[in-house]
């Protein structure tokens, strides 16, 4: 019989988790957040997280944006969707998330890194060209907004 292994972090979970990013921009620079945790973690991100039981995806965006940098939004339709699926050496599943960014607009608030996020900023694309951005942040830039992102 094989040993079931422990969820922590959503590591080694027993079906997809459904998550939601918020792409929000202020002044043309974009809100990213500096992931504390796997799968992206020391990582440049759109800020998110899991969709709570009984959360619309615009609800659990910003609930998410104000845990983890402690601004106000207003989440808006979906503009992009991908998955993340990591597995480990011995070929199990890791991580298994569904994604759905968000369009969202900032209504207000101070950066203040927290939940996850070890810092947040404000990133002009010029920034992004330079900080270590994951690629699904990268691909999200370009295909949604426009290739001076990369």
């Amino acid at each position: 019989m094989e040993k079931k292994e422990t969820i922590i972090n959503g590591a080694y979970p027993n079906h997809p988790v459904v998550a939601v990013g918020a792409v929000v921009f202020n002044e043309d620079k974009v809100l990213l957040v500096l992931r504390g945790k796997p799968p992206a973690e020391n990582r440049w991100s759109i800020p998110g997280g899991s969709v709570k039981l009984g959360e619309t995806l615009q609800e659990a965006a910003e609930r998410e944006i104000m845990e983890e940098t402690g601004l106000t939004i207003q989440a808006g339709d979906p503009v992009y969707t991908f998955d993340i699926i990591k597995r480990d050496q011995k070929g199990k599943i890791l991580f298994h998330y569904v994604i759905v960014d968000l369009e969202a607009n900032y209504v207000s608030g101070k950066l203040i890194p927290g939940d996850d996020a070890t810092d947040v900023c404000w990133a002009s694309s010029r920034d992004v060209k330079t900080l270590k951005v994951s690629a699904a942040t990268h691909k999200l830039l370009k295909q949604c907004y426009s290739s001076e992102w990369m």
